[in-house]
């Protein structure tokens, strides 16, 4: 086999990549945006250069119209900006060259420059058109507050009215057309109608010294507005416009050129490529016969495959059998601990209701019931008469009176904890129930009181809290009476608040406190939480925190938090766990949704928002 045999798909296939690749980058390259751009682009100088010929427009009727726009800049800026921001932006390519830059210089000092003089115009033609519209009223002001003078002097207040209506007409008339003839003309009138008010009442000559001041004002404001109109006409903004469309003209004759050059490459390209699609066509017909028999071989082959898949998924599925007997024995022995574990929670507090009811049986007061009777027994001959005259007789009555209480007291005593016993044993067996329909079946849902359920979970703690010294504070805000799974909800709390309480169990610097919280969330969310103040979670523990058999307990078997989520996500809840990091004590919340049937508040304490000590 010779080298061009061995190497010839290779070489073709090379040359194939970089015919496209040439062919891809020519069409690229001869790509009519630059002709898209450049029409765009004229169009926006066009529109540029028709927004400053209506600014002027603007300008000029506000100089002469009664009715002047106080802010001439604010449309016209906004469109201009908007209209210069695209033509950068379709010319991008352009900010390289430094004609480019000293033209759109050019538009930028020229445009700031006339709307800085734009913005002086304003002023001052703001305050002359202001001064312009007061004239009259200050005339009208000047004859009403001479009407009473008139009367007695009316040669001199007809004189005085004279004066101020000449000095209003020729300062209009100035404001039409400045002069220095007009402006001595006015100072005049301004000199003589000072002289005539020295006559007046001194009440009277605020409103003429209002009318000279504003006559002054008109003559000092009128030549500036005039000047800066000027100024503004001279501003070359239309004849920079102009040097960047003939900068874009240039461009776009250079890109012209260009992409002709570049329609020859393509010709040139695609002709070599119509060459080389031909010679593959006559060596894929060639290689079409050796296909075929390929292709049969391929057969051949193919059946003896399916043979030896069909026994090797024989093999498969019976070693899938197997590792589902061994799963299901491992489901079974994860849901045993479960119940083991749960059932050892509540045990506890079977232990402690069944301990205290022995303590109060032994120590119970009714044991002196006896000695009281037998002491009657001694005396059953002559009883009445020993209640009534002996000492020990007379203190009978009143001994059975306290004995009744008491034994009134231990007897109610006796029946909680007998009803707390009870209460734990029904836990256990619906633990039970609930480990045996862990396959997905729904659990019965009754309304709950919040309250009530945490309290139970902390009596079911109450021994081991109280052994360890442990103070539960209470933050409960109002909750309304909720349809869930009562047991659960007490199995997820019992073991959380178990945990708490081993967590700062081993405390000696700082109280040994954990926080039960309880709180309802944007209406629709019931949140439960237990913080301790404890050993804290490293960080590395975080995401194995609920895994089936992690714990970082000496004598613990990790099955606690791992049924607690299980149960949160039947309840189509979700159980989180936070710490700041060892040391820093650690926050588990517990959130499912809230089906209420009615509101009722239920905290047991005046403010919801204020810790109380369990």
């Amino acid at each position: 086999m010779t080298l061009w045999s061995r190497y010839r798909g290779h070489a073709l296939v090379t040359l194939f990549v970089i015919l496209v690749s040439f062919l891809a980058f020519l069409l690229i390259k001869s790509d009519s945006r630059e002709t898209s751009s450049y029409f765009d682009s004229r169009d926006l100088v066009r529109q540029l250069k028709q927004l400053d010929s209506r600014l002027d427009a603007k300008i000029l009727k506000t100089r002469i119209s009664d009715e002047y726009n106080y802010n001439l800049l604010t449309g016209p800026i906004a469109d201009s900006s908007r209209r210069w921001d695209q033509l950068m932006a379709l010319n991008i390519a352009l900010e390289h060259s430094g004609i480019w830059q000293a033209r759109k210089k050019a538009y930028l000092d020229a445009t700031a420059e006339k709307n800085k003089l734009i913005e002086q115009f304003q002023a001052h033609n703001t305050a002359l058109r202001d001064d312009l519209e007061t004239l009259s009223s200050i005339e009208d002001t000047i004859q009403a507050d001479l009407e009473p003078f008139s009367a007695e002097h009316p040669v001199e207040s007809l004189s005085v009215l004279y004066s101020a209506s000449k000095l209003t007409l020729s300062a209009l008339e100035y404001a039409q057309h400045v002069s220095n003839g007009k402006a001595d003309k006015i100072e005049r009138q301004i000199q003589h109608l000072t002289a005539q008010k020295a006559s007046l009442p001194a009440a009277l000559t605020p409103p003429i010294d209002k009318l000279i001041e504003q006559a002054n004002v008109v003559m000092r404001e009128q030549p500036l507005v005039n000047d800066l109109l000027d100024r503004i006409g001279f501003i070359p903004v239309a004849a920079s416009l102009d040097g960047i469309n003939e900068l874009l003209n240039e461009n776009q004759r250079r890109a012209d050129l260009q992409d002709h050059q570049y329609q020859i490459y393509l010709s040139v390209c695609a002709a070599l490529m119509a060459l080389l699609v031909l010679y593959l066509i006559i060596r894929q017909l060639r290689s079409y016969a050796l296909i075929n028999q390929m292709n049969s071989a391929l057969q051949a082959a193919n059946e003896r495959l399916e043979q030896r898949v069909e026994e090797r998924t024989r093999e498969l599925k019976e070693a899938q059998s197997e590792l589902m007997d061994a799963a299901r024995m491992a489901g079974m022995a994860e849901i045993a601990t479960n119940v083991l574990h749960n059932v050892g929670n509540v045990l506890n507090s079977v232990n402690i209701s069944a301990d205290l009811v022995t303590r109060k049986l032994r120590a119970s007061k009714a044991q002196g019931l006896g000695k009281a009777v037998q002491l009657m027994n001694e005396h059953s001959s002559d009883l009445g008469d020993f209640v009534s005259h002996d000492e020990k007789g007379k203190l009978l009555p009143a001994y059975f009176n306290q004995l009744v209480t008491a034994i009134a007291a231990e007897h109610t005593e006796i029946v909680q904890e007998l009803a707390q016993l009870s209460k734990s044993v029904d836990h256990i067996k619906e633990i039970v129930a609930t480990q045996q329909s862990y396959a997905g079946t729904a659990k019965l849902l009754e309304p709950l009181n919040i309250t009530d359920l945490l309290e139970d979970a902390l009596r079911m703690n109450t021994g081991a809290l109280n052994r360890h010294k442990v103070t539960v504070l209470k933050d409960f805000q109002p909750v309304p009476i909720i349809l869930g799974d009562k047991h659960r909800l007490l199995l997820i709390m019992i073991n959380l608040i178990s945990n708490a309480k081993y967590a700062v169990s081993d405390l000696s610097n700082r109280e040994r406190d954990i926080t039960l919280s309880v709180r309802v969330v944007d209406g629709k969310t019931l949140r439960l939480s237990v913080k301790d103040e404890g050993e804290g979670i490293p960080q590395e523990n975080m995401s194995r925190i609920f895994t089936h058999g992690f714990t970082t307990r000496k004598d613990g078997h990790g099955f606690g938090l791992h049924s607690c989520a299980l149960a949160a996500l039947e309840m189509n809840g979700h159980l989180y766990a936070h710490s700041d990091g060892p040391g820093k004590g650690a926050l588990f919340t517990l959130e499912i949704p809230l089906n209420t049937i009615h509101m009722q508040e239920q905290s047991p304490i005046a403010n919801p928002s204020q810790l109380s000590a369990y």
